[in-house]
């Protein structure tokens, strides 16, 4: 079908049921810098993949505290990222101040999804191009939320967006079912080894990733350089690799069904393609 017919505005549907303006913001979340999240009963850890556009600049900031108990990380254009983070912390100090207890994250997460769904229907208007990772956690426990531009949102387990995640989302996948009852160390190592795969064989340093870790007495935060450098050099010591999931039951196949139940963001192989030369403007 002529695509150039039916792309110039997100109000106008294709023949085939589409809207182009919100798969082009969709597009925008798979060039940005990989993002990860992961959660326990207990803790949720978000990493990221830190990009600058030369050597002569500094990266972007990809993670954002919004209170003491959520947190996001960023995948597509960062501008995008720090609007919808600063109406979150908005969101969060407002219903602080009106009901004296924090906002709870599936809440939080629904209002951000419904101001990036009517982006989707406005002709005065064009899509957020960045994807979400929210980590929260309330009275229900810890949760990861994934928003998306199209003005959907996800539950998961573990969930990784960005270029080249799909590396990483089939590492998670691998390691899925130990994520429940994981420890706090246990999760940082994996995000670690998860961010690791989105590399293609570049050194993992302290210096080219943020880490930050939520958890039950431990409010959202991000570790310094020198405390994830030392757990880099813990693990390469010991001359680990990327563990391999020991549990081959069907009940683990199943469960990773989960951490792949909205492959339709899912980002082929494909993904991979950006390059940091012709990079789109948001892939820092």
């Amino acid at each position: 079908m002529f695509r150039n017919q039916y792309d110039t505005d997100v109000t106008t549907w294709s023949p085939a049921g589409r809207l182009f303006q919100v798969e082009y913001a969709m597009e925008a979340v798979k060039q940005g810098s990989a993002a990860i999240g992961l959660r326990s009963k207990t803790h949720v850890v978000l990493a990221c993949v830190n990009k600058a556009n030369s050597e002569l600049s500094s990266h972007q900031k990809k993670i954002f505290k919004v209170d003491d108990h959520i947190g996001v990380a960023i995948a597509g254009l960062t501008a995008d990222g720090r609007v919808l983070s600063r109406y979150m912390r908005s969101e969060c100090i407002n219903y602080s101040f009106t009901y004296e207890s924090p906002l709870p994250v599936g809440r939080l997460v629904v209002q951000l999804a419904d101001k990036a769904q009517v982006c989707t229907q406005r002709s005065w208007k064009r899509p957020y191009g960045v994807g979400l990772l929210v980590a929260g956690l309330d009275e229900s426990g810890a949760h990861l939320y994934y928003n998306c531009p199209s003005g959907n949102y996800f539950e998961y387990q573990a969930f990784a967006i960005g270029s080249r995640s799909q590396a990483a989302k089939t590492y998670l996948e691998r390691r899925f079912g130990t994520f429940q009852n994981s420890s706090r160390e246990d999760l940082i190592k994996d995000a670690l080894f998860a961010i690791r795969e989105t590399l293609q064989g570049e050194k993992l340093k302290s210096s080219i990733c943020t880490v930050t870790v939520l958890g039950v007495g431990e409010p959202f935060h991000i570790l310094d350089q020198e405390t994830v450098q030392g757990l880099i050099n813990a693990f390469e010591m010991a001359g680990e690799e990327a563990p391999a999931a020991d549990q081959g039951a069907a009940g683990e196949e199943g469960a990773a069904g989960e951490v792949v139940a909205a492959a339709e963001e899912g980002a082929a192989p494909e993904e991979g393609a950006a390059t940091e030369e012709g990079a789109a403007p948001m892939d820092i």
